[in-house]
This record gives C-alpha cells, structure tokens and sequence, in this order.
C-alpha cells in the first residue's frame, strides 16, 4: 500500500492507496515542528479505525512547500515504515517539462497539480488551486507547466483583515446572500468571496487571452468547492488532483522504490 503525503502550507493531507483505488484520506493542520514519532502516533489510530496498521504501507511519496517539515515527514517513512520515501524534487522524474524561467523555483504542489491534471482533462489546462495562496497554473496540451499567477488565499485575506483593522471580526467565509452587505460580517463576507469571484474570473479571461487557444478550467483545492456554481469562469471541480499526480509520479519512478 501507498501513503501519499501532500503538504501545504496550512494542511497536510494524508491518503492510502492499495494499488486499485484511494481507500483513506485525512487531512491535519501543517506544524513544521511535528516530530516523526507524533505523526506515526496519529496515523496509527487513524490507519485503526479503517483496520489498517503501519506495517501494511510499503510505500512513501511526499510533495512539500514546508522544507523544514521535509526532515520529519522522510523519519516517518523510514522509522515507521521501513521505506525510504520518494520527496518531490529530489531526483524524481515527473515526466514533464517545466518552462519557466527557472524550473527549480515551481512549487512541488503546483507541479504535481499539472501532472494530475493532465492525466484526466485533454487540452490545454488552467488549474486554480485555492489554499494558502490561491494559483492559477498554466498546462500546456503536451503536459507543460507553463507559469501562472500566485495571489493570496481566502483565509489568508480574512486573517489580514482581522489582524489589520482593529474594529473588524475574525469571521468564517461563506457565500452571503447578497453583494451589498448590511452589516459588518456580511460586508466582510462578500468582498472576500465576491472578490474572489472577481478575481477567478478577471484572471481567468486574461490568462485565456494571452494565451490566445482555448482552456479548460479545472478548481481544485481545500477551498475551491465553495465557488462550485457560484462562477462560470471554472468547468471542472476536482479535489483528486493532487493524489492523481503524486500516485502517477510513484508509478513514473518505480525503478527508485526499492533504492
């Protein structure tokens, strides 16, 4: 069995794959000072509950944009598993050219993303990514990953208006019934997630004028499902995309599981 590890800068998704289908998913708040032996403990009650254990994983791939969690996550794999995982960005094959200026600035997220994206969807691709930040990546129809935009994330934006204006509330994002709010909360709710509308579909028409071909618009991401019918400017909702791409990549590197 497979354990994929995707982490972000506010979660950390962990799913098991048995070599058919994805049979577990957890998810848990990204701490870059979680020890190997904290992690092993949490997974064991979780992996429990779906009658599983520790020693049925023979497998290990992690995609990280937390460096410093990085050294924890590889202790997990080899104390706890008896594998050495395979870390996204460590000579691993992705199988795809990388055509920005410089390759070794993408994300290990934004990578795997184009991987899985066009593994499902034809064409070419825009995949948004609403977590931390919010991205908009480029895929080429030959698999490509082509650039994109980098903006602030949902959360990101609530948690500096909180911090920044002293008279305004720590609030949760919801759709608000209507544009013109009424009072502070639902003033604050709709210019955060019409204005992420807004910027969804500003960005996604430039983005698609520039590249002058059409694109298909794929959203995915912890956040991402709360603009589902809320925009026509995204065709597709696809919260597997991340493990798609990191399971594919295991399979693309198969000669390195044993090394």
């Amino acid at each position: 069995m497979l354990l994929a590890i995707e982490q972000g800068n506010t979660n950390t998704l962990f799913a098991v794959h048995d070599g058919a289908d994805w049979t577990a998913q957890w998810r848990t708040a990204t701490d870059a000072m979680r020890t190997a032996d904290e992690y092993a403990v949490w997974l064991t009650q979780l992996l429990a509950m779906r009658g599983l254990k520790l020693g049925d994983l023979d497998g290990c791939i992690i995609s990280s944009v937390v460096p410093q969690s990085i050294f924890n996550l590889r202790n997990l794999a080899r104390r706890y598993l008896s594998v050495e995982p395979l870390v996204i960005g460590e000579n691993v094959d992705l199988g795809i050219p990388v055509r920005i200026l410089k390759p070794s600035e993408a994300g290990a997220d934004r990578l795997v993303n184009a991987i899985g994206a066009h593994l499902k969807y034809p064409g070419d691709l825009i995949v948004i990514d609403s977590g931390t930040a919010t991205t908009f990546d480029v895929i080429a129809a030959d698999g490509a990953f082509e650039g994109g935009v980098i903006a602030p994330g949902v959360n990101l934006s609530l948690q500096a208006l909180h911090e920044a204006a002293a008279m305004l509330p720590r609030i949760a994002i919801q759709k608000p019934e209507k544009v013109i709010g009424k009072d502070t909360v639902s003033n604050m709710q709709s210019g955060v997630f019409w204005g992420y509308i807004a910027l969804i579909e500003g960005l996604v028409a430039r983005i698609k004028a520039e590249w002058g071909k059409p694109m298909t618009v794929i959203g995915t991401g912890g956040v991402a499902s709360l603009f589902e019918g809320a925009t026509t400017s995204i065709d597709r909702f696809d919260p597997d995309l991340t493990i798609r791409g990191l399971l594919e990549i295991w399979q693309r590197n198969s000669h390195l599981k044993d090394k």
